[in-house]
């Protein structure tokens, strides 16, 4: 059986467009189809416009993950978390990239351009790119938990 390629969508502001770049270089080097939702440019921007862009590539199944870069990678990870099904997180390490998809079904990978460099960058992305979510029943339980709270809030029953 041989497993589909993911489809990514990235995106970034100006102060992750240096490193947006180079991490599309490095998308396209290793053949991984990706949909760049921009920015196109150093000039100031917002970065919630991209993360959601993002998050509309995947929920219309466009794409299977996004990664998304900001200046510490807060800000988009903050945003991007806002859409529902979204599951982002800030990584600056290859453990929590990997950990991230294989336990909890990370969706969204951000990173910030002004804290790590290029190189630790590609490995990070490398490390998401290769990881499967692979549920064990307590990983899986505490999705569902996490899939039930969102149902909760959009729904208006969280009760508090």
């Amino acid at each position: 059986m041989t497993e589909t390629a993911l489809r990514y969508a990235i995106g970034g502001d100006h102060a992750g467009f240096g490193m947006k770049s180079e991490v599309t270089a490095l998308l396209s080097k290793l053949g991984i189809a990706y949909f760049d939702c921009g920015t196109h440019s150093a000039a100031s921007c917002d970065f919630p416009d991209f993360a959601e862009a993002v998050a509309r590539e995947i929920h219309a199944g466009r794409a299977d993950r996004g990664i998304l870069v900001c200046g510490s990678g807060v800000g988009v990870s903050v945003a991007a978390n806002k859409f529902p099904k979204i599951r982002a997180s800030l990584c600056h390490d290859t453990y929590s990239a990997r950990q991230g998809v294989e336990h909890d079904d990370m969706n969204v990978l951000c990173i910030g351009a002004r804290v790590i460099g290029p190189e630790v960058a590609f490995e990070i992305v490398r490390a998401f790119t290769a990881a499967r979510y692979a549920p064990q029943p307590r990983h899986a339980a505490r999705l569902a938990k996490i899939d039930d709270i969102e149902r909760r809030v959009m729904e208006g029953k969280l009760g508090w």
